[in-house]
């Protein structure tokens, strides 16, 4: 596996295979909480991939035991407005850079995706989780919202109903709630998500990307 282009990238792996691209979250003494250089890093690879012609497909992946598990607290809780608004606004750049970019983006999530990593997933186009993953925006319980966007992308998955449940009382859910009320595409078992991630990826790779693309 060679770095995308030669990036050296210090919270993200990006690589390019058989038209590709990948993007792992690689925090994992942090649970790959998210922080401000994450995000650099995440969007500068997103955007590249974007303009990339070799990319057909994107996978967003973390390890096997957590995709994403939210803001990091530690760098967030002793920022100033100014930063805190810096900070958001970073984040709000790299959920549109998956959102809007113009190849398909696959969440390919094992374990926990919460807050910041739900709200990843929910900016994908297609997701792909295991059968033991937990998800949740528990904002709320830290006082804080979810500012990332959940609060706009989680109703458009979901009846209104259950996106306010779930954002006001800042509960977990498990993978099987998660495909009930249609907020993810497949559930299956946690050794399979990644290969059936780079199968879906093989699949749209071989549609016309400029229609792709305008779809």
């Amino acid at each position: 596996m060679d770095a995308y282009k030669g990036k050296e990238y210090k919270t993200i792996l990006a690589w390019v295979e058989d038209g590709v691209g990948y993007l792992q979250f690689n925090r994992p003494k942090a649970m790959n909480a998210v922080n401000d250089v994450l995000l650099a890093e995440s969007t500068d690879a997103l955007e590249a991939y974007s303009a990339d012609p070799e990319v057909k497909v994107i996978i967003i992946c973390g390890n096997e035991n957590v995709f994403a598990a939210g803001a990091d607290l530690k760098a967030v809780y002793p920022m100033n407005p100014f930063e805190a608004r810096n900070y958001i606004d970073a984040v709000h750049k790299c959920l549109f850079a998956i959102e809007d970019n113009h190849k398909p983006v696959i969440a390919a999530v094992r374990g926990l995706a919460l807050g910041g990593g739900l709200e990843t997933v929910l900016a994908s186009d297609i997701r792909i989780i295991a059968d033991n993953s937990t998800l949740g925006l528990p904002e709320i319980n830290v006082g804080i919202y979810p500012g990332g966007g959940g609060t706009q992308r989680m109703p458009r998955s979901v009846s209104i109903c259950l996106a306010k449940q779930y954002i006001f009382t800042g509960d977990f859910f498990d993978a099987a709630s998660a495909e009930k009320m249609g907020l993810v595409n497949m559930v299956v078992p946690a050794d399979e998500v990644m290969a059936t991630a780079k199968k879906m990826a093989r699949r749209l790779s071989k549609k016309g990307m400029l229609s792709l693309r305008e779809a």
